[in-house]
């Protein structure tokens, strides 16, 4: 397509190797302002997991309709939702579900909805656990579905493996934070980056500032300016650190 519209340019694609990725990122997440801590040496980023699930069932009159004879979509879409949140404090550790979205058809006020469709969000570390706990969903989507008379469906958005940075930038990230005054702690990333895909590439890493808060993807989202100057000093010496890494490539 670049070719035909003129734009493919003359550098070969892919283009030259990187020789190491740093990014810097507020958090978006509680964990550095909750411990006191200015920054954070990103070990790895989640595994993400998304789908959108579409629940079927039978539209009918909400006065009229006993409830042991209904095949309700929303009631389904709730029951999956406190499932996740079950799931999640169930399997502990870094694992977190999220219902995003949800949309009910004809969504009227007395009416038995004939249509549900929902996002769940599925992250962990480890991959091992995040395909543990769509192996759960899954089985869960069955039982709920044969309980209550409703087809489900299933379609994946997305699908990405947990990533694990280089240990040498997580070293060189975290020396230069605590040379340069700074409190630090090791911690993965809950969120996507960029650093996520130039890891499969080349040694990478991510620097993590205070969010104030933990507040992220809303209007309120807020970081002190003192923290992202840290933030930024702690990229530039990183990043000048990092040439004299030997490279892998």
């Amino acid at each position: 397509e670049l070719v035909r519209i003129g734009y493919s340019g003359v550098a070969p694609c892919p283009g030259l190797v990187p020789h190491a990725f740093v990014e810097l990122h507020i958090e978006q997440g509680p964990m550095l302002e909750a411990n006191g801590v200015r920054i954070g040496a990103v070990t790895s980023v989640q595994g993400i997991s998304w789908q959108e699930v579409t629940i079927m069932g039978q539209s009918n009159h909400a006065g009229t309709t006993p409830m042991s004879l209904r095949h309700d979509p929303a009631f389904v879409a709730a029951e999956i939702t406190v499932f996740l949140r079950q799931l999640a404090k169930k399997m502990g550790g870094d694992q977190v579900c999220t219902v995003g979205k949800v949309d009910i058809h004809p969504n009227l006020t007395n009416v038995v909805a004939a249509k549900a469709t929902i996002t769940l969000d599925v992250r962990n570390t480890d991959e091992e656990l995040l395909k543990s706990a769509e192996s759960k969903i899954a089985e869960y989507l069955q039982v709920v579905a044969s309980a209550e008379g409703v087809k489900i469906t299933t379609r994946e958005l997305a699908r990405f493996e947990p990533v694990v940075f280089d240990d040498r930038v997580i070293d060189c990230v975290e020396r230069i934070a605590k040379d340069q005054g700074n409190s630090v702690q090791r911690m993965p990333s809950g969120a996507g980056h960029d650093a996520q895909m130039l890891a499969r590439v080349c040694p990478s890493g991510m620097i993590f500032v205070p969010s104030v808060k933990g507040i992220s993807h809303n209007p309120s989202e807020f970081t002190e300016t003192d923290d992202l100057i840290a933030g930024a000093n702690i990229l530039l010496h990183t990043m000048l650190s990092l040439t004299t890494l030997e490279s892998t490539n």
